[in-house]
């Protein structure tokens, strides 16, 4: 569940000189979303597009370079941002494509289009003349968001290596170049390896009967299942046949094994030089010295924080679920990761009167989809229109129009059922970044939820919670994307602070309040009922600190594989020390949990800014506990003072605008012992 950001880290080799004009504006009728159409061409034409934009990029940069005698260096500035947001467009749209694109030409075109657009940039942050003019530019009198963006721009250039030599900076390129390549090999070997597991029809006993009636048993008298989430999850937390369990949770484990394995490898190798490059010792340390957190160091001890935090909360957990599992095994010692899920829902149906199968009929996907834009309309004084005509890669994929009054203030696509070759995760897109005055931000929605067919789509509570937290990210995009400039629109903050506004997003899904106004019955119509909520929210207190350690396990893992020499580095050897240090569950030989674990070439370092950014979504969260959840004015502020504001202001400032203080870990501690 994340955000996928598109960071423009550096251009150079631009040449010429060019008389610097401003671009007339467009009238904001002229201002129409649509980048959409760029992916339904030719992967020809997609492929000419991208280098059409590159080029175009190349001559904004040349005219900023030949602006030194422009006294406004806010004027000046608009052809830099300009050749920013031709890149980071290119580079977003070849993104998606690369991953949610049915054919394989266009996404292999997607592909080349991307390595392009990354050469193109880090050659303008490697561009030293491009350095020297933005350090020069006369912004005294500009607002406080300009001057941001300025000082930031600059620090970006020093941290991409643009006062190197020659020769540092040529090997910068290379290893930028290979990362790209390493990373889009790593994505695709995970998205195209699908396994499938055929098991018995009893094997099937426990989960939901429209599971079951979707899986039909086959001529040999088995039943197939796949590693995609549909199959994976619910049979993970309903199948009575822990055999079952067992082999469909390893085979979920050796997804991409074993060409992830050079990759990886190839992955920390290449960042490892860069940031030796670069002046840090490890890579950790670079990736760092940018968020909110600011170093390593920092990173570890909060990791440690939560850790101990959570020690009490996990081991009260634990003894629950085996205490559980004895009763079923008589003289079990332990519980182990494919039984976690599955006693987890036995504690919770036998201690707190809350089976989890009881809400799926409240949850049909197209109620839930209406839910989330019903409650975030009425939050945020916004509407969605459809959008019928608009162009799209697949069928599967719905268009709406965001407005505010008649104002279009962008679009959203969603792409939301699993196909083959798709990306495999949940994730928000960029297809367009938004400036105030020359576009509008578009954001595209890849989920991975049951499919409406024959059989209804029913969701798991843990489904809807999953699609209110990534509409958070697609929120934040739209409305924060109509910044005076491109370079620090919509989702632009620190990376450690993304993903507070999606986790906050997730508190509406707990209450009678905002679940009856969609949550009803598929077949009789009948709102969820208030005390099925209270029960389900009193279950879900049981297993936060099982959750809690096991995202400091992911957050540990993916700090010390960018803490360490890489190539001393023993991955199997270093997942199970953590896994085993940090979670209850033993670790399983032939199981290769790192070759699969996606946040790796999105968040390489730095996984535990889910559980930063938690903390400060729990605090940002008590002005609604306190003024109700469905406050217009509580929703007003944040959406001013939060989301609109984009990357304008540095994060910790934006949370104490909305707070009135500086953000605590006061609500994270509570909710992580609140019983």
């Amino acid at each position: 569940m994340h955000v996928r950001l598109k960071h423009l880290l550096t251009i150079g080799g631009f040449t010429g000189l060019f008389t610097l004009s401003m671009p007339s504006l467009p009238s904001a009728a002229e201002l129409t979303p649509g980048a959409s159409k760029l992916l339904v061409v030719s992967p020809q034409v997609f492929k000419e597009t991208c280098l059409a934009d590159i080029a175009q990029a190349k001559e904004r940069a040349a005219k900023f370079m030949g602006s030194q005698g422009v006294i406004d260096g806010v004027a000046a500035l608009d052809e830099y941002d300009s050749a920013v947001a031709l890149l980071a467009d290119a580079s977003a749209r070849a993104s998606l494509a690369r991953s949610v694109h049915p054919d394989e030409a266009m996404r292999d075109a997607a592909a080349s289009c991307e390595t392009e657009v990354e050469k193109a940039t880090t050659e303008l942050t490697l561009n030293r003349a491009i350095y020297d003019r933005m350090a020069s530019l006369t912004i005294a009198t500009a607002d406080a968001a300009t001057k941001h963006y300025v000082q930031k721009t600059l620090r970006d250039f020093r941290r991409a290596g643009v006062d190197k030599d020659d020769a540092t900076r040529a090997r910068i390129r290379t290893l930028r170049d290979e990362l790209v390549k390493l990373g889009q090999q790593f994505d695709e070997n995970i998205a195209s390896d699908v396994r499938t597991l055929e098991v018995d029809p009893t094997d099937l006993d426990g989960l939901p009967e429209d599971f079951k009636r979707s899986h039909p048993v086959q001529p040999n008298g088995k039943v197939r299942l796949t590693t995609n989430n549909t199959d994976y999850q619910p049979f993970l937390t309903y199948s009575t046949s822990a055999t079952a369990r067992a082999a469909i949770w390893k085979l979920y484990r050796q997804r991409a094994h074993p060409k992830n394995v050079t990759v990886l490898k190839g992955m920390l190798e290449a960042r490892q030089e860069l940031a030796t490059l670069l002046g840090f010792p490890t890579w950790a340390d670079y990736i760092t010295g940018d968020k909110m957190i600011g170093t390593k160091q920092n990173v570890s001890d909060f990791i440690d924080r939560i850790v101990k935090a959570a020690d009490t909360r996990m081991k009260s957990d634990y003894a629950a679920l085996l205490a559980r599992r004895q009763r079923d095994v008589r003289g079990a010692a332990a519980v182990d990761a494919w039984d976690s899920s599955y006693y987890q829902e036995k504690v919770k149906a036998e201690q707190y009167n809350f089976d989890s199968q009881s809400v799926r009929p409240f949850f049909e996907y197209s109620r839930v989809k209406t839910g989330v834009m019903d409650i975030t309309s009425r939050m945020f004084g916004i509407t969605y229109r459809p959008v019928k005509d608009a162009a799209v890669w697949h069928a599967d994929v719905d268009v709406y129009d965001v407005l505010e009054g008649t104002t279009l203030l962008g679009r959203i696509y969603l792409d939301m059922f699993p196909r083959d070759n798709k990306y495999k995760h949940y994730a928000q897109f960029t297809l367009t970044n938004g400036k105030s005055g020359r576009t509008l931000p578009e954001g595209v929605l890849v989920c991975n939820f049951p499919r409406p067919g024959a059989e209804p789509a029913l969701m798991q509570h843990s489904d809807v919670e999953t699609f209110f937290h990534e509409f958070g990210h697609l929120l934040h995009h739209v409305l924060g994307g109509h910044t005076r400039w491109a370079g620090i629109a919509g989702v632009a903050t620190e990376w450690d602070f993304v993903e507070a506004p999606s986790q906050m997003l997730e508190e509406w899904v707990w209450t009678p309040e905002t679940l009856q106004t969609f949550a009803t019955h598929y077949k009789t119509g009948e709102p969820i009922p208030a005390d099925l909520v209270k029960r389900m929210r009193a279950a879900d207190e049981f297993g936060k600190g099982l959750f809690v350690r096991q995202q400091m396990f992911y957050a540990s893992l993916s700090l010390q594989l960018h803490s360490r020499e890489p190539k001393s580095i023993d991955m199997p050897k270093l997942v199970a020390e953590f896994q085993e240090r940090l979670t209850p569950y033993r670790f399983v030989e032939d199981t290769y949990f790192e070759e699969s674990f996606t946040h790796l070439n999105g968040y390489s370092a730095v996984y535990y800014t889910y559980m930063w950014s938690l903390v400060i979504a729990k605090d940002m969260f008590t002005v609604f506990n306190r003024a109700g959840l469905m406050n217009r004015d509580a929703a007003l502020r944040y959406r001013s003072r939060v989301l609109e504001p984009g990357g304008s202001q540095p994060a910790a400032d934006l949370v104490r605008h909305f707070l009135d203080r500086p953000y605590s870990f006061t609500a994270f501690e509570d909710w992580l012992n609140a019983n």
